[in-house]
């Protein structure tokens, strides 16, 4: 009797509603960018990581392409309640303090740092990509507003707050990089110089 040939087993996929697919999908996929360039991934390893058909990762994402940007907006879009904490101290410095701190959480996530703090080089170049980072500094820089109390609405601060974001990435790669300063240098570097930014620049007294 013929033996028949071995026929390539294909994960069965989970049912599962589109959103949360598409999520396990993105989710699995930066997984394999965080090890590899996303160049060097391919769409077989993406659809086992996530145990599904590479069809069904086509059907959500077209390419690999539009896979790397959900991917890199999940990195870079770091989530923000919309919503200021009602307990949030009065005193300036205190505010400042909070503000520092959940930029410094935020970049210390192995993926945020990866992409927000050593990769912008050269990632940059790319329009889309650009396109993403300009979002996500938008984003930060309404966060830190609303914490240390101003309105996150007026451009002119935000324009000041994300020219800001230049230093506090800069203070991330050498705090979170290249351990040329450690976490407390690095908050109070961040710390003193939003403080004279808001105080000086911004109008808000001490």
């Amino acid at each position: 009797m013929t033996s028949q040939p071995a026929r390539a087993t294909v994960p069965r996929a989970r049912r599962m509603a589109p959103d949360a697919r598409r999520e396990e999908i993105i989710t699995a996929a930066a997984r394999l960018f965080e090890q590899r360039p996303w160049t060097q991934v391919s769409t077989v390893e993406v659809a086992r990581e996530a145990g599904i058909a590479r069809g069904l990762l086509n059907h959500y994402f077209v390419d690999k392409r539009g896979l790397y940007l959900a991917v890199v907006r999940r990195w870079l879009l770091v989530p923000a309640p919309d919503v200021v904490p009602e307990d949030l101290p009065e005193a300036l410095p205190d505010r400042v303090d909070i503000a520092v701190r959940w930029f410094l959480d935020s970049v210390a996530l192995p993926a945020a740092s990866n992409y927000a703090v050593f990769g912008t080089e050269g990632v940059a170049d790319d329009l889309e990509v650009a396109a993403i980072l300009d979002q996500a500094d938008d984003l930060a820089a309404r966060r830190v507003l609303q914490l240390v109390g101003l309105d996150a609405e007026d451009e002119l601060s935000r324009a000041q707050v994300r020219a800001y974001g230049g230093l506090a990435k800069a203070t991330a790669r050498e705090w979170a990089r290249r351990g040329a300063l450690t976490r407390e240098q690095a908050h109070r570097l961040l710390r003193d110089t939003l403080l004279f930014l808001v105080d000086r620049i911004v109008g808000v007294e001490t």
